[in-house]
């Protein structure tokens, strides 16, 4: 009697849950249904909305379309050529922008002593007239007078090299066609053998700092 029970029971619980399975099952298929309508509807609303595009119904309507897209056709054909005009200048004013600003700051390297330069140009002046303000091979001078001297030599020698590694060059123009870039003229006078615009006798020498004129030169020039 009790198997009987046990067994009924068994029966009486599977087709209480397979009825629930299904049930679950029903619902879940359902809503996925609803769903998947509710989401198919606005794009078949959005289709319906947009209006299909008429093909033209005669010849005449064919050629002013085939016009209508040349000409459209040539106006951006113009777009295109206007629009490469304006890259390729583009393209030449930043080229030519990189190549001065690469100039400009090769000569700011060059020149950047220039400054330095003028302000030591006084030292060797006053260098050489000390240099030449003893004459050579003078009997009267004193050992330590021509001890002096030569030491300014040596001084002036070394300050030329240190100039000459730098790229300050000293211009001594003497016999020389006038340059006005790298020559002052002080005076002008007849000199018998000279060519006219000559120069006969320098004042003071002048400098330049790689080919770019620090200071002319002061010059006479023959006339």
């Amino acid at each position: 009697m009790a198997s009987i029970k046990v067994y009924t029971l068994g029966r009486l619980t599977k087709y209480v849950t397979d009825s629930t399975l299904k049930a679950l099952r029903t619902n879940i298929y359902c809503t996925s249904v609803r769903c998947y309508g509710a989401e198919e509807k606005p794009s078949e609303k959005e289709s319906e909305s947009k209006p299909e595009k008429q093909l033209p119904s005669s010849v005449e309507e064919c050629h002013k379309q085939i016009e209508s897209l040349t000409a459209d056709l040539k106006t951006v054909t113009e777009q295109c050529k206007d629009f490469e005009d304006k890259y390729k200048r583009s393209l030449a004013d930043c080229e030519n922008v990189r190549r001065r600003m690469m100039k400009q700051v090769e000569d700011a390297k060059s020149f950047a002593i220039q400054s330095f330069c003028k302000d030591l140009l006084d030292v060797a002046d006053t260098l050489s007239a000390a240099a030449e303000s003893v004459p050579e091979g003078e009997g009267g001078a004193s050992p330590a007078l021509r001890s002096v001297a030569d030491g300014i030599k040596l001084t002036r020698a070394q300050l030329a090299q240190v100039f000459a590694r730098h790229g300050l060059v000293a211009v001594s123009p003497l016999r020389e066609k006038f340059d006005p870039n790298l020559h002052e003229a002080l005076f002008q006078q007849e000199v018998e053998g000279a060519e006219a615009g000559t120069v006969v006798a320098v004042s003071k020498v002048g400098y330049k700092l790689h080919e770019r004129c620090v200071r002319p030169a002061l010059v006479g020039v023959a006339k």
